[in-house]
């Protein structure tokens, strides 16, 4: 039965593949990634949006602190600081000072604040709660320590609370509780090995050696045990989470298997040098064969029956170009330079951001919850050109 539908699966998503869109692979003549484009747009764009969310009532949690989020929050708190650089700013903006202000009463406060959700009317809502924000506070206060080299006793609380809520038992251990309300990329049933994989990225990031500390060294084990174990069922996307993971802590991936998760990415790299988000983001290989045909049809069908977009987006295309560089992939490699041209030919130049689109429902583009995954796009977008500019100065300028 297994194996029928399986076959079946396969024979559905080629035929619907042909059927929407073409095969090819990447042009290499031309390319060019000696353009310009233009951070002081880009940051105006992440400002207001993490002023917005900040400011939004949806987004309001107890003690006078806000929840942060995957898709604007935390892309933000990771790309302001490299927009800063580039523009010559001497302190941090002011949405940048609150955010980081908010992470730091939160992780303060740990034990009194509420989780982002509560289980009345969320079935295991409070844990999954409390398990992702403990793995992206400690992402946020990682990332800004490594500017200065020294982890702070707020980062090292973080992780201490990251590690409290490490599962130990079950099939998961290794990973931590996450939020799932169905939603692709973040919050859905595979997105527990992303906060898994991200957890890597923040442990990997501390300064101060903090990855070599004894005390972590059986947590590092089992988060290690859980993301070999399940990467055969996850979705390209998460792969690239891993590759990251891989850059920043090398242990967590064997150097063959970072080569293969190399080589798929770059396999699905579309003509125009950029990635569609929707084929990487669904993997018919975590569902059980009772909803494997719902499974097959997900990256090209939204929930809302509307067909997935299939075209290059800044989400994906900025978040791949950023891990392979990160990963150590060649500045003068083909690929990574169309990835970068076409980063620099599609950043909207009135609004500053790069768009992305949603992969569960048709959004409005210009509404403010329509924007979630280009406030994402635009901060990875940000990260990959200035990691460009860092390795090679001179081929992508500034306005």
């Amino acid at each position: 039965m297994n194996a029928t539908v399986r076959g079946i699966c396969l024979l559905l998503t080629c035929s619907t593949a042909v059927l929407i869109v073409a095969c090819y692979h990447p042009e290499t003549k031309g390319v060019n990634t000696a353009s310009t484009w233009d951070p002081k747009a880009a940051a105006a764009y992440l400002d207001q949006r993490e002023g917005w969310w900040m400011g939004w009532p949806v987004a309001s949690r107890d003690h006078e602190t806000f929840c942060i989020s995957c898709h604007t929050a935390v892309p933000y708190a990771l790309a302001r600081p490299a927009l800063r650089k580039v523009l010559g700013e001497e302190t941090p903006s002011v949405n940048e000072r609150k955010l980081l202000d908010n992470v730091i009463k939160r992780v303060r406060l740990w034990k009194e604040v509420g989780p982002f959700y509560d289980s009345e009317g969320y079935d295991h809502k409070a844990d999954e709660s409390r398990g992702t924000e403990a793995v992206l506070n400690a992402m946020v206060l990682a990332s800004y320590d490594a500017q200065n080299g020294k982890l702070s006793d707020d980062a090292r609380a973080a992780f201490d609370n990251m590690w409290a809520l490490q599962l130990t038992t079950g099939d998961k251990k290794g990973s931590w509780s996450w939020l799932q309300f169905g939603l692709q990329p973040w919050e859905a049933r595979d997105s527990q090995y992303y906060g898994a994989a991200l957890a890597a990225v923040a442990v990997g990031t501390a300064p101060e050696s903090y990855r070599l500390a004894p005390k972590i060294q059986q947590n590092l084990k089992l988060l290690r045990e859980y993301l070999e174990r399940e990467y055969a069922t996850q979705p390209t996307i998460n792969r690239v989470m891993l590759l990251w993971a891989s850059a920043k802590l090398p242990e967590v991936v064997e150097p063959r298997q970072r080569r293969a998760i190399i080589d798929e990415v770059l396999r699905q790299q579309q003509k125009d040098g950029g990635w569609a988000l929707s084929p990487l983001a669904w993997s018919w290989r975590s569902w059980s064969p009772p909803s494997l045909l719902r499974a097959c049809i997900r990256p090209w069908i939204r929930h809302d029956g509307t067909l997935q977009d299939l075209k290059s987006d800044g989400y994906a295309t900025s978040l791949i170009t950023l891990v392979l560089q990160e990963a150590g992939i060649r500045r003068d490699n083909v690929q990574v330079k169309l990835g970068l041209a076409w980063l620099v030919r599609n950043q909207e130049g009135t609004q500053g951001l790069w768009r992305s689109y949603s992969l569960n429902r048709r959004r409005t583009p210009s509404s403010n919850i329509g924007r979630f995954m280009s406030d994402a796009a635009t901060a990875y977008a940000v990260l990959a050109l200035t990691e460009n500019d860092r390795n090679e100065p001179g081929k992508v300028a500034v306005k």
